[in-house]
């Protein structure tokens, strides 16, 4: 694992400051992934997945966004979120120096959203998007959805999701998927809620979510090849 301080080039650009994981065997692929409104690059399900992942041959980039590189607390407020996707759009940027096969953007709550919104606009960024603990909705607002983007994501997206989260009910996801028109998977962990891990273990979680990313992404990548 490697510290990364990337200063942008331009002093307009956010700079690109987390950990590179470096796999021992890579398959050329790579993924970046980033945090919730809460968290930061060193939360438990971030550093989780980045050693599952890298384990299995990716190359992971876990990266702060610029609003939490600014203030170590604190949620991020509607100004900052250009300023986020732009962000991970650095991220990427990075990563690609990095690996020359598919790159893939992850990220939780937050963080997913942005991605989201970020791949909406272009969608030839990344091959594929991991949305973690996706908030469809403020909690007791289901009216009010984060979807207005999703008519346009045409990129394949995986989605893992508690089934206690309050930001959104299975039933409600299966309503709402139904606008995307990219390929897309739902994948539900049993009793966990908005931060995915709770208490189970935090090895075995990275597994499964594994398993069923290189499963899902093989799938549409030989669909995509037909």
């Amino acid at each position: 694992m490697e510290l990364i301080r990337e200063i942008a080039d331009q002093t307009n650009q956010p700079p690109v400051r987390g950990f590179m994981h470096m796999p021992a065997q890579p398959n050329g692929a790579g993924l970046a992934l980033t945090h919730g409104a809460g968290g930061n690059c060193q939360s438990k399900l971030l550093q989780s997945l980045a050693h599952a992942f890298s384990e299995a041959g990716y190359t992971v980039l876990r990266c702060n966004l610029p609003f939490r590189q600014q203030r170590a607390f604190g949620s991020p407020s509607p100004a900052s979120a250009e300023r986020d996707r732009e962000g991970l759009r650095r991220a990427v940027e990075v990563l690609r120096q990095q690996v020359s096969g598919p790159l893939y953007l992850g990220g939780q709550s937050y963080g997913g959203r942005q991605a989201s919104m970020l791949v909406a606009d272009d969608p030839n960024l990344v091959s594929g998007l991991l949305l973690l603990s996706y908030p469809l909705h403020p909690p007791g607002r289901p009216a009010q959805l984060r979807t207005s983007h999703w008519p346009r994501l045409k990129t394949p997206a995986l989605f893992v999701h508690g089934s206690r989260d309050p930001f959104g009910s299975a039933s409600e996801f299966e309503s709402a998927l139904t606008l995307l028109p990219g390929q897309h998977e739902l994948i539900e962990i049993e009793g966990a809620g908005h931060e995915l891990l709770g208490k189970k273990d935090s090895e075995q979680f990275g597994t499964i979510i594994v398993a069923a990313f290189r499963q899902f992404f093989s799938t549409t990548q030989s669909a995509a090849s037909k």
